[in-house]
């Protein structure tokens, strides 16, 4: 039924490589089918004006799609991001600042810079997803300078998209399916099974209590192995 042959409850093929930007702090290339997303964190020693002195951190993040990174080219935001950009990295940094401490921070800001080189759909969860390795790494490289006194990561976080198409509920959702899509969710999750935020939108009929529970029944799933690869990733 699946364009791509995929079972309903299936997430597409998925690797993470940890480390890949040489230079950054912390870093991962996520791809998850034919969606390819770049993940880096940068860490400075400084905070937002509306922080200073206040003795804690921040986490903020970026999100761009590159120019022929989808089917059609997009501009670049070469100026202002444009108002689905900022949507989408204002929804990055929510969610990694849930599972963090940011009293434990110290006065450090880590920006999270989330590029799409290639966009099947799902790119702000795969963003999200990549978003917590290379906050990882960030992070360790704060208490292995002393600059932090403990680990302020609380908890995982992952995110994946779910939907109803034609007629089926599905997990992780690609172009084809999500533009057919008659609903089209995004949730985002923590390793202790909470939710971050849920993003869903009926583009047809809408959907009732019981076809929202498959949903997130199908998300929880779709998170919790995704987790358990983050946690391969980082040697855990």
């Amino acid at each position: 039924m699946r364009p791509d042959g995929r079972q309903l409850d299936e997430l597409r093929p998925y690797t993470f490589e940890r480390g890949f930007a040489k230079f950054a702090e912390g870093s991962c290339l996520l791809k998850l089918g034919d969606t390819h997303m770049l993940v880096t964190a940068t860490v400075e020693e400084r905070v937002p004006p509306f922080l200073k002195g206040k003795g804690q951190g921040w986490i903020t993040a970026e999100y761009s799609m590159l120019p022929r990174s989808g089917r059609q080219r997009n501009n670049r935001d070469l100026m202002k991001p444009n108002g689905r950009s900022m949507e989408i990295q204002r929804l990055i940094g929510r969610s990694l600042r849930a599972v963090v401490d940011l009293s434990a921070l110290g006065e450090n800001t880590i920006t999270i810079d989330c590029d799409a080189i290639r966009a099947d759909g799902g790119t702000r969860c795969a963003a999200i997803t990549a978003g917590y390795i290379a906050l990882s790494d960030a992070v360790d490289y704060l208490l292995k300078k002393r600059a932090i006194k403990k680990n302020p990561i609380l908890d995982q976080i992952a995110a994946i998209s779910v939907g109803i198409y034609r007629n089926q509920e599905v997990l992780d959702l690609n172009y084809d399916e999500d533009s057919e899509a008659g609903t089209d969710m995004n949730v985002v999750m923590t390793g202790a099974g909470k939710f971050v935020e849920i993003q869903g939108t009926a583009e047809h009929d809408p959907f009732g209590p019981d076809t929202l529970g498959r949903m997130l029944k199908l998300a929880k799933k779709g998170c919790d192995e995704l987790m358990v690869a983050q946690r391969e990733t980082l040697g855990q």
